[in-house]
């Protein structure tokens, strides 16, 4: 590798890693290895996404024997492959809704704009043109695409952009009573969307304080707001299920997932559409959604995901998540008596959250990067967060390695202020 790089890198500071990158050479399991063979445990599964581990040969064949049979087409208008209606046909089967459909993109912040120009459509559609208000909550993290950037609870990830998608507001993460009021204060007429994350994964993992999530569906039942549940982290298997909405009984309107579809094998996202929603596009004299990314449906990367979808439901790992969530919050939950940490998050699926202790967080805002760094140096690749460090493991991973990431976060942040 050369000396200095020019890959622009995603949320990086360029001026620091131009000069001192980490390079991941090869995976397996739920290990990466560096340039000199050095191995490290995957606490983040990348990010958030390696559900079924690394090195899957089943996901690999799968999509090299689409390759050799139709590498690559698209789906506009009448255009349509068998891999890509098979894995829209079994999510609509596996979604917690009636009727649903599968819009299908390259990612999480590319199903977060199709939702959100749906939903505003929808009710143009409807004959409810004004509907066009979107509400999130704070903290929330929508990807970092144009409508993503204009939903975000996350204020740093919408500053220095200009104008951003008008009619957007966000309300408390944890107050359902705050989004009824909202709405009243907007005016039900004018509200198109509610989007939440089950659990709030990049933005500071906060799990949903009980009765929140059917709270909030109900309100947006009550005045006829379409909800729209991001399920892109925690959907196949992070919380246990395959939308993770369903362990609160949830029927969204729409559903966006990503990520551990495909375990990050190749890039695809999509939005999961009740057929309420789409009633008005898919019946004649509808016409088109004039909305669609490039490589919508491609079959090599749907192969891939029907690949993963076997795994998943094969191996017993969908409900890992759900399984080792206890044991994963026991072990994070130890930190508590490290005196740099402050507040343990998680309890509901395989991820959690450490917070930083608020007065080194004060002396030194990078510190959860620099904390990160310590950690990976003993072994252990965690998440940097705006105030800590987050975890979420492979869902191959064992109660054993579980206990290695606590260990070495905790040997981590007894050396990373000095």
């Amino acid at each position: 590798m050369s000396d200095t790089t020019r890959l622009w890198h995603p949320f990086a500071d360029q001026a620091e890693v131009k000069e001192a990158r980490f390079l991941v050479d090869r995976a397996e399991g739920v290990w990466v290895f560096d340039a000199d063979g050095r191995r490290y445990l995957d606490a983040t599964a990348g990010l958030w996404y390696c559900n079924v581990g690394h090195g899957r040969a089943e996901i690999v064949e799968a999509a090299a024997a689409q390759m050799r049979k139709l590498d690559t087409y698209f789906v506009f208008n009448d255009y349509t492959n068998e891999p890509s209606e098979r894995l829209a046909s079994r999510l609509s089967e596996l979604a917690p809704m009636d009727d649903a459909t599968v819009f299908l993109t390259t990612g999480g912040g590319e199903s977060i704009d199709t939702a959100a120009k749906l939903a505003r459509q929808y009710w143009t559609r409807k004959g409810e043109p004004e509907r066009t208000h979107i509400i999130s909550r704070g903290n929330a993290y929508h990807g970092s695409n144009g409508m993503g950037t204009s939903i975000t609870g996350i204020p740093a990830n919408r500053t220095g952009f200009g104008d951003l998608v008008t009619d957007t507001s966000r309300v408390a993460h944890d107050d359902a009573e705050e989004l009824a009021a909202a709405i009243e204060e907007i005016g039900p007429e004018r509200v198109a969307a509610f989007f939440a994350e089950p659990v709030i994964g990049a933005g500071g993992l906060y799990p949903p304080p009980e009765g929140y999530l059917e709270k909030v569906a109900e309100i947006c039942a009550r005045y006829g707001v379409l909800f729209v549940a991001d399920s892109v982290i925690c959907g196949f298997g992070r919380l246990g299920t395959w939308f993770g909405v369903e362990r609160w009984n949830l029927r969204p309107d729409m559903i966006t997932f990503a990520k551990g579809v495909t375990s990050g094998y190749l890039p695809l996202g999509g939005v999961i559409v009740s057929g309420r929603v789409s009633e008005p596009f898919w019946t004649p004299g509808g016409g088109p959604f004039r909305h669609g990314p490039t490589y919508s449906g491609h079959p090599t990367v749907t192969a891939a995901a029907l690949a993963n979808l076997d795994i998943l439901g094969s191996d017993g790992l969908l409900e890992r998540g759900k399984e080792l969530e206890g044991p994963l919050y026991a072990t994070l939950s130890g930190l508590l008596e490290h005196p740099a940490v402050t507040e343990v998050r998680g309890g509901i699926g395989l991820l959690g959250a450490v917070e930083l202790a608020p007065e080194i967080l004060a002396a030194d805002p990078t510190a959860s990067f620099r904390a990160a760094k310590a950690i990976r140096e003993l072994g252990v690749i965690t998440r940097p967060l705006a105030k800590g460090l987050a975890v979420s493991p492979p869902l191959t991973v064992t109660e054993d390695e579980i206990e290695t990431i606590g260990k070495t976060i905790s040997a981590g942040l007894d050396t990373f202020g000095s």
